[in-house]
């Protein structure tokens, strides 16, 4: 047996040691690069999507007449002047209906629809939703590519998706991402629950087709939500389902009826829940309920929580407003509210809603900085033993950061109180780039400044 020396052993030893360590890390990277391998092979493929449903997807252009647009304008503008635009749509009948957003075609005087194949067609517009962002259009010729209709009901958070249209005007661009929320309310689009992806869309994808794994449209992308008007890593899509009833209504009278109840609602947060004696955070508290309106004429009070409205649960105070719309006016809709620690149903019969009349101003509503406020009702002024201000409802990211959290109380911007959202927008637009807020946060008082540029919530083309 051949002698080794301490020093050679060690030698040994520290060999064998750097082959396993050089090993175990061989097996580690192949590990991930076989995770990563099998990631991307699981990825989805969705080239063969893209051929076969691309030539239902349409370029929308769009002639405007800027004189016309701001004849009560203030700006002078020379007579004659227009403004060429281009948005997408899609084909969703072989005869020459096409669906889009109704911000692509607003004040469009000359409406043009262009196909893969390069065809071109002039478009009658048939009628336009502006509350729900949708429109349907229509050419004259038989035989085109049409899409297929899925259901935007069964999408889950991480699903993959896949938007077609013309950013920038680059026809006929496909990009990819996932589901990142469902049933996203906006600011100013409480009739809305959208639908929130991370798919690149931009300036000229408004309009056109978001589309699941299986080739189905579950959505029409519309919005983007941004500082530079550019992807910022939010899109959002009105989904589909919605947008057939609403073109079924335009294809056969040219325009939407609503039902409205006449009252405002607003979110129940955790401290409004513990107060009303409800188990959880949900529902929509009503705030003002309009003399002689349907809510009125069936009992509903300033003060009750609706919680369902015919079978479906309300959880967030928007989806009183959307379940409530899509009503057929003259029909008795089922209220279950919570009134004095009990539940009870009341029938109510909507009134048909006029588009030209403005709804009752809501007491929560978007104010600048990115918040959503609403002024304390009594009861909380009671409880904070303050005279007003505004609660803190909901925050974009730059509030967050600069540190605003729900449930603050606004007392005043730059030394002066506010108790409305008209006095907030007031001091704010005063403001040069950051302003101070004075907030009540429990028994503490602190001011924090706060930069007044803000994310908003853009149509993508």
């Amino acid at each position: 047996m051949p002698h080794v020396t301490p020093d050679g052993m060690k030698f040994r030893y520290s060999k064998l040691l750097a082959m396993a360590l050089a090993l175990l890390l061989s097996m580690m990277l192949g590990a991930c690069g076989s995770m990563q391998s099998s990631w991307l092979w699981n990825a989805p493929d969705f080239s063969a999507l893209a051929k076969k449903y691309g030539p239902a997807v349409v370029n929308v252009g769009v002639v405007r007449d800027l004189a016309a647009q701001r004849a009560d304008s203030a700006t002078p503008v020379q007579h004659g002047v227009q403004e060429d635009s281009l948005g997408s749509g899609f084909i969703v009948s072989e005869d020459g209906y096409i669906l889009t957003n109704a911000h692509v075609v607003a004040r469009g005087s000359q409406i043009s629809v262009k196909l893969t194949d390069r065809r071109e067609f002039k478009a009658r517009l048939i009628g336009t939703d502006r509350v729900a962002d949708v429109a349907l259009l229509k050419i004259d010729a038989r035989g085109l590519p049409t899409v297929r209709i899925g259901d935007p009901n069964i999408v889950d958070v991480g699903d993959w998706v896949l938007a077609i249209g013309s950013p920038f005007g680059f026809s006929n661009s496909a990009t990819a991402g996932i589901i990142s929320a469902t049933r996203r309310i906006l600011p100013g689009a409480d009739y809305t629950p959208f639908l929130q992806t991370d798919v690149p869309v931009n300036p000229g994808n408004s309009g056109g087709p978001l589309f699941n794994r299986r080739g189905e449209v579950i959505g029409i992308n519309s919005r983007i939500y941004s500082n530079s008007g550019g992807y910022q890593g939010l899109s959002f899509a009105i989904p589909i389902d919605a947008a057939m009833r609403i073109k079924e209504q335009l294809q056969a009278r040219g325009s939407v009826t609503r039902g409205r109840l006449g009252m405002t609602v607003q979110e129940v947060n955790q401290a409004l829940a513990e107060s009303f004696h409800l188990s959880r955070p949900a529902g929509a508290l009503v705030g003002f309920v309009e003399r002689g309106a349907a809510a009125d004429r069936s009992g509903v009070k300033s003060g009750d929580v609706i919680l369902r409205v015919n079978q479906h649960d309300v959880i967030q105070s928007a989806d009183a407003l959307i379940f409530i719309a899509d009503a057929v006016p003259g029909e008795e809709v089922a209220l279950t509210v919570w009134r004095d620690r009990t539940a009870l149903t009341l029938v109510v019969v909507p009134d048909r809603a006029d588009a030209s009349r403005p709804p009752p101003a809501r007491p929560d509503m978007q104010a600048p900085l990115g918040l959503v406020v609403r002024p304390l009702l009594p009861q909380e002024q009671v409880v904070l033993r303050i005279d007003g201000g505004l609660l803190v409802q909901r925050l974009n990211a730059a509030a967050l950061r600069a540190g605003v959290k729900a449930a603050d109380v606004i007392l005043a911007v730059n030394g002066r109180t506010v108790g409305t959202i008209e006095e907030l927008a007031a001091e704010v637009g005063e403001g040069d780039g950051a302003v101070a807020l004075l907030i009540q946060r429990g028994a503490t008082r602190l001011f924090i400044p706060i930069e007044t540029k803000k994310p908003t919530p853009r149509d993508a083309g």
